[in-house]
This record gives C-alpha cells, sequence and structure tokens, in this order.
C-alpha cells in the first residue's frame, strides 16, 4: 500500500454513483471535494460515519466542499445505504477497487484474527486544482466529520 500525501495530485476517475450517474473527479474542479474511503454500506462503523457527515453536509458546503464516499460495494447496495439513512451526498462505487488502489487505501487488513485485503478507512481534502490537501487517517468513526471541520474552519 502506498498512500497518497499530502501535495499529491489526486488520481483522476469516474465511478458510479448511488443512482448510476458518472462522477467524473476532472468534473468538480474550482470546488473543494473530500473523499471519504470507507470498507463497506451499511455496517455500524460506516453508518456512523456516514450519518455525521450527513448531518454536517451544509456546513461542508458552504465551506466550498464537497463530499463522496466511495467503497467497494456495487451501486444497488449503495442506493439502498443513501435510501435507508437519508444521505445527502453521492456515495460511489469502485467495486474493482482501481481508485482506492490509485490513493493508495486498498491492501491488507486484520479483524479477528483473520488477514484479508480490504479498503483502509482514510479521507482525502482535494483542493480546487486537484491536489491532495490534507490526508485523514487519524479520527474515530463517530468524529471523522468534527475533524474535517475543524481543519476547514482553521481550527
Amino acid at each position: 500500500m502506498n498512500r497518497l500525501a499530502a501535495g499529491d495530485k489526486a488520481p483522476l476517475f469516474t465511478l458510479q454513483d448511488d443512482q448510476e450517474n458518472s462522477v467524473s473527479l476532472a468534473e468538480l474542479s474550482g470546488k473543494k471535494v473530500l473523499i471519504y474511503f470507507y470498507p463497506r454500506a451499511l455496517t455500524p462503523g460506516c453508518t456512523t460515519q456516514a450519518c455525521s457527515l450527513r448531518d454536517v453536509n451544509e456546513e461542508l458546503t458552504e465551506l466550498n466542499t464537497l463530499v463522496y464516499g466511495i467503497s467497494p460495494d456495487p451501486v444497488k447496495k449503495l442506493a439502498r445505504f443513501v435510501e435507508k439513512k437519508e444521505l445527502n451526498f453521492p456515495l460511489l462505487s469502485d467495486e474493482d477497487h482501481a481508485v482506492a488502489d490509485a490513493f493508495g487505501v486498498w491492501g491488507e487488513k486484520k479483524f479477528m484474527g483473520k488477514i484479508y485485503d480490504g479498503i483502509h478507512r482514510i479521507s482525502f481534502l482535494i483542493d480546487e486544482q486537484g491536489n491532495i490537501e490534507k490526508v485523514f487517517d487519524k479520527f474515530k468513526t463517530k468524529d471523522h466529520h468534527q475533524v474535517v471541520l475543524d481543519y476547514l474552519q482553521g481550527e
């Protein structure tokens, strides 16, 4: 796993969102974009993280920041997640984990004594020019939204 760092150019990608629309990072230039990678839709930690971002999305929008969640889940599962939890930002499907690989967040994980490959819960703030401004990798799912807000507000 060779994770991207602040100052790196964000890899361009196009993925399907929860409504089967194509979302391209290139089309989002001019705004800050928070890309947060999460392991699996509708699981407890991922739900906590997504709902917390949902609850502060208006504040993030006021700070010129768009939110996109990326997981290896299929589009239909993402649609259920968005509907069930009333999320107000798009979730993107990276089933072949190519985008996770490009950002360096796909790799070996350990859980309950098992070793497997999966997405590491890491977020990237991409600036208006498409460069990685900040990497968020030290947070709890319930605090992720506040860590991001504090950074954006300069606290």
